[in-house]
């Protein structure tokens, strides 16, 4: 009876727990790596929100006299060619990211939830239709229709932010119709379709909440997909125009044409480029190992 009453109070403390910090012990305990580059994207999101109070100098503030000056105490990241902060500048990069990043992200995670979702569940001829239109559609290089797009359009974040999110999202509906096709021939699922359940209450209440684990990573790692198809369109002309300091053109403008004058004018907005779309990438995988049934055998 003792040992009864004591697995029950067990029971008992670890359903008390928070959830939050319980997965947050798993995330450091299970994943150190995912835990170090979650610990990242967090510093990475606080620098993009609060890139005012944090930098230093403007991102166009110009002190002609101190240009290409080598990183010191005054100026870790040094100065580019007309005597700018290049650590202001990467932090102002960091919120354009940001926005840029997790804006794009939500809006191909919407498109993604809708098409996979209603394509997975209902199936038939419709599910076979959306199907061949993804497959269409995936065929086309990304970044192709990238410039073709923003060379019609435009170039400015609007444009950037609307076009990553619908190729993006077209392309990730794949993954959550998969999840929603393994969860719909649950007993849970057909027992709310023959309680007479409404098909938008069947996918609110009981497809949705169980395919949350692939959207959320779906979300991270397509942040880390977006900020890195800004940077390549930046890189070649075609992402937000200047002065806004992004880390592509960081690398396109000054970077690249005062690179052997000053190295640091490349590497600076080169190594937040790959820290971030590597902490975001490696934080994306540790949710997916944590947050997916099928990936906890070890445990």
């Amino acid at each position: 009876m003792a040992s009864i009453a004591e697995t029950s109070q067990a029971a008992t403390r670890r359903r008390s727990r928070n959830p939050v910090l319980h997965f947050v012990g798993r995330l450091f305990r299970e994943k150190p790596l995912g835990a170090v580059c979650a610990v990242i994207f967090v510093l990475f999101l606080l620098c993009g929100i609060f890139a005012d109070l944090i930098a230093p100098y403007g991102y166009n503030q110009i002190a002609p006299l101190k240009r290409l000056r080598p990183p010191s105490l005054d100026f870790p990241f040094g100065t580019d060619n007309l005597g700018r902060d290049m650590l202001s500048r990467c932090i102002y990069g960091a919120q354009l990211s940001v926005i840029i990043g997790f804006c794009a992200a939500g809006i191909a995670t919407v498109i993604s939830i809708v098409l996979g979702i209603v394509s997975g569940y209902l199936g038939g001829k419709f599910d076979l239709v959306v199907q061949r239109f993804v497959d269409a559609w995936m065929s086309f290089p990304d970044l192709i229709i990238l410039i073709v797009v923003v060379s019609v359009v435009g170039p400015g974040m609007i444009q950037i932010i609307c076009t990553l999110g619908l190729l993006l999202g077209i392309a990730g509906s794949r993954i959550i119709r998969g999840a929603v096709v393994s969860v719909r021939e649950n007993m849970y699922v057909h027992a709310a379709q023959s309680t007479g359940a409404s098909t938008f209450r069947v996918l609110w209440r009981h497809i949705l909440p169980n395919v949350m684990a692939p959207v959320i990573v779906l979300f991270t790692t397509r942040v880390g997909t977006v900020i890195l198809a800004e940077s390549g369109l930046s890189f070649l002309g075609l992402g937000v125009p200047p002065p806004a300091p992004t880390w592509g053109g960081l690398l396109s403008g000054s970077g690249r044409t005062y690179m052997l004058q000053g190295p640091w004018l490349a590497l600076a907005p080169g190594l937040c480029l790959t820290v971030v779309v590597y902490a975001t990438n490696m934080f994306g995988d540790a949710l997916r190992d944590l947050l997916d049934p099928r990936m906890r055998g070890s445990r």
